[in-house]
């Protein structure tokens, strides 16, 4: 949004308050954040306001007057995926990495052991292994089949 010229304030859950603190002490600029609970009368009306999917659910988002409800995921690219959560506005971005991007990721944490724990784990635990990292995969039962 910020890329496009969008520069007014974007309002948080507070869920989403420390995550953005700590991409914005890595160097990430965000613009103008502010907290939800922060906000005097009136200034959410026609705002954008983020929260984590679970919020949609609850009853915290039923302070919204006719709020459009937006998804950002991959799985949004499904459009029963967004029909199923109730979504208006599906917006398709990945949060995951590229797979150049994922094996740098691993040289520049240096971790001493690598635990793979989503998607396709058996191809990224062969890479790390021939890269000479400590791989295994946690294999969470259940995981892939609930979706994103």
């Amino acid at each position: 949004m910020r890329q496009d010229g969008y520069g007014g304030p974007i309002w948080l859950h507070g869920a989403l308050v420390g995550l953005c603190a700590l991409y914005e002490s890595l160097g990430v600029p965000l613009g103008d954040l502010r907290p939800v609970s922060e906000a005097p009368p009136g200034a959410l009306n026609g705002a954008i306001v983020m929260c984590p999917p679970s919020a949609l659910q609850d009853r915290w988002s039923r302070r919204f007057r006719d709020p459009v409800r937006a998804f950002a995921s991959g799985w949004m690219n499904v459009r029963q995926r967004g029909r199923q959560r109730g979504v208006e506005l599906p917006l398709v971005i990945s949060d995951h990495a590229d797979w150049d991007e994922l094996c740098a990721t691993l040289y520049d944490v240096g971790a001493p052991r690598v635990w793979v724990t989503h998607g396709r784990e058996e191809a990224l635990v062969h890479q790390a292994r021939l890269d000479g990292f400590d791989a295994v995969a946690l294999s969470l039962v259940g995981y892939e089949e609930e979706g994103a």
